[in-house]
């Protein structure tokens, strides 16, 4: 069942012209295959029964990261206002596996979707203060206009498609 704070959430994805996925832990595998471009690079993710399909490196070489056209990353949460997905840091490296390839793949746990910024800001500032950690509020494809026409990709991904994970 979709919550109106996870409908929100898809409403915000659209105006963003972001696509997204709902799936469970048993079709996740086949959902994210279906979703990347090869090569794939990606993070472990901390999801109870959800594994990323053999077609995706984790932890990538420099290399595979570069060469790499998919990526996929869990987010902690999503901010349904603005359609944001929020990436920790991790001791691996997240931030440079989400934000080289042009096509990323963000995975959030429909629980894990809050409704506003005053909620994000609550839950992210526990966890800076707990465990001193950064992340990148990500919303929709990378897009700067500073040199005039709108370009998408210029500093992270050209496309996002989020997997929204129902548990």
């Amino acid at each position: 069942m979709v919550t109106e704070t996870v409908a929100t959430f898809e409403d915000s994805l659209g105006q963003l012209d972001v696509e997204w996925t709902h799936t469970t832990s048993d079709g996740f595998e086949a959902t994210v295959a279906s979703l990347i471009e090869e090569p794939a690079v990606g993070v472990s993710l901390p999801f109870d029964g959800a594994s990323l399909p053999d077609a995706v490196t984790v932890d990538p070489t420099a290399a595979a990261l570069e060469s790499a056209r998919t990526s996929v990353t869990p987010a902690s949460f999503g901010v349904a206002e603005y359609g944001s997905v929020v990436l920790a840091s991790t001791p691996g490296g997240a931030e440079p596996v989400s934000l080289y390839p042009e096509l990323h793949v963000p995975v959030v746990r429909a629980d894990d979707v809050v409704p506003g910024m005053p909620e994000a800001f609550d839950r992210f500032g526990s966890e800076i203060r707990e465990h001193r950690s950064s992340s990148i509020i990500a919303t929709g494809p990378s897009a700067t206009a500073d040199m005039g026409d709108l370009v998408f990709g210029a500093h992270g991904p050209k496309e996002v498609h989020v997997v929204i994970l129902d548990e």
